[in-house]
């Protein structure tokens, strides 16, 4: 009996428990976690900007973006090496934002020329947004590609954009990026 209910219990737990997939969290360290950043100054442009972790531990992206001489984005982003239990979990963000839209961007393979993205909007509140994985589309260089939907059972890079066509000052500041 007690061996029966041991082993109900293990698969029980086992079927319903999923372990929480971290790629940032600010209360982990102090370090800059690999954020790098890259602006449309790659092809001529004059965007600027900066991907810092501020005092209070959290990933700050913050910057100018500037359309003069055929740009207008800029973007940080992260090498991570997470597997995934199924591609309808959803992506959580806690941030604070300063009411503008910005992607967030995932690779499942670091060597694809392509990114599959999310457009979300921010409050400039702290406020925790939700994406689905299989709602990001694959994107290259701002184009929509006649591939499918996020399908694949790990990410390998996570990264934020923001590239509204017009000249702007920008600050996301992120305290934690998650699966649950």
């Amino acid at each position: 009996m007690k061996t029966s209910l041991s082993n109900t219990l293990s698969a029980l737990f086992k079927t319903s428990y999923k372990e929480k997939i971290s790629f940032f969290d600010n209360k982990e360290s102090r370090k800059t976690y690999g954020w790098t950043g890259i602006n449309d100054n790659v092809m001529g442009g004059e965007s600027s900007s900066s991907s810092l972790i501020n005092k209070n531990g959290n990933f700050e992206f913050k910057g100018i973006v500037s359309t003069n001489n055929n740009g207008g984005f800029s973007s940080s982003r992260k090498t991570v090496s997470k597997k995934l239990e199924t591609t309808s979990e959803i992506i959580k963000i806690n941030l604070k934002g300063d009411g503008k839209t910005y992607q967030f961007r995932i690779k499942n393979k670091l060597e694809n020329y392509y990114s599959y993205v999310q457009s979300f909007s921010t409050s400039g509140e702290w406020e925790t947004i939700e994406l689905t994985l299989d709602q990001f589309h694959p994107t290259y260089r701002g184009k929509k590609m006649s591939l499918s939907n996020f399908k694949h059972q790990s990410i390998e890079q996570i990264g934020f954009l923001i590239g509204n066509k017009i000249n702007e000052e920008f600050r996301l500041i992120v305290s934690k990026i998650w699966i649950d």
